[in-house]
């Protein structure tokens, strides 16, 4: 017999702010020019507004 495989169910999961945080800084890092941090950052920050706004349903 193979190994059983664990379907992840990421359906129900609800993103919480230190983990959107964590995400913005990962992508922040990983640019080195000021201009396209200033404009991620941007994005990002709005995409977050949008997100925590929304209901959530489990």
């Amino acid at each position: 017999m193979g190994k059983q495989r664990i379907k992840r169910n990421y359906r129900g999961r609800v993103l919480r702010l230190p983990d959107l945080d964590h995400s913005k800084l990962a992508v922040l890092n990983s640019l080195t020019s000021p201009a396209s941090r200033r404009v991620y950052e941007y994005a990002i920050n709005q995409f977050i507004a949008w997100y925590c706004s929304e209901p959530r349903w489990l």
